[in-house]
């Protein structure tokens, strides 16, 4: 496996997308947000990724039956997107709540179902800002790169003043421990805003990935690493959640430490 990283000036959620030379700006690209409660955000999210100079982008809502009906905000949202921008948007909705990565895994199968070459996971919460999107695909199109990983902890990346001491141990921390068990070599080994090439997707096989939580983001990574794939690290800003809760609790904690275990011994998930 081949890991870089790139540099630059820190960028925060409110600076400007990147401008692509048409030839780039023009593949399709898909870009898939796993959903649970977050019916504050998806408008905006949804206005900031319609705003970017992508004309052949796709966003894909994977909602796990939201009781706060994200799933109607969104399709509310596909219904005008799609009036004016036809196939611009899709709602994907699940019936349980099965976790972080088992979204992931139905949006990314949706994306290549459809045809989508490149492929981008984020969250939907705002944390992660849309504006890096066209950043990471120049990135990959010029290096050749099969993922693109949003970093925090490379230089010129940044996290929200509003995250305190314990949750920046917490991070940082989860991302040494990984590394020493699994020697992935990422500097952000938790980060979930990322790009993949379809062929890069299919390549690890998607069927056969056995997180369901946000260990998810660990396990991609690991087997991004066992196939060989060009990793190219990126630096982000990372916003604090524009609304709604954090997902984040004890038994995710527990999974994210059992996880790299497992994957580095050959145990079962």
């Amino acid at each position: 496996m081949e890991t870089v990283t790139t540099r630059k000036p820190e960028t925060t959620s409110a600076g400007k997308a990147v401008e692509l030379p048409e030839q780039w700006s023009s593949v399709p690209i898909a870009v898939v947000v796993p959903t649970y409660n977050e019916a504050g955000n998806v408008p905006a999210l949804a206005e900031r990724i319609f705003a970017l100079n992508l004309p052949n982008l796709r966003l894909i809502i994977v909602d796990d039956n939201s009781p706060d009906g994200t799933g109607d905000v969104a399709e509310r949202i596909a219904a005008e997107t799609n009036a004016a921008r036809p196939a611009g948007m899709m709602v994907v909705h699940r019936k349980v709540k099965e976790g972080i990565g088992r979204a992931h895994i139905a949006g990314m199968k949706a994306a290549l179902e459809q045809g989508d070459g490149y492929v981008v996971q984020m969250d939907g919460d705002l944390s992660h800002p849309p504006e890096f999107i066209p950043e990471f695909l120049g990135t990959m199109l010029s290096t050749r790169a099969d993922l693109i990983l949003g970093s925090r902890y490379i230089p010129g990346g940044s996290l929200s003043e509003k995250w305190g001491l314990h949750r920046r141990m917490l991070s940082r921390g989860g991302t040494i421990y990984v590394n020493a068990i699994l020697h992935t070599r990422i500097s952000d080994t938790t980060g979930g805003f990322k790009l993949w090439r379809a062929e890069a997707l299919k390549s690890i096989d998607l069927d056969a990935i056995q997180s369901s939580g946000f260990s998810f983001q660990i396990e991609m990574n690991y087997r991004a690493q066992r196939k060989g794939l060009k990793i190219v690290e990126v630096p982000i800003h990372f916003d604090e959640r524009f609304s709604g809760s954090s997902k984040i609790n004890l038994a995710i904690q527990l999974e994210g430490l059992r996880v790299p275990f497992a994957l580095r011994f050959g145990q079962g998930l």
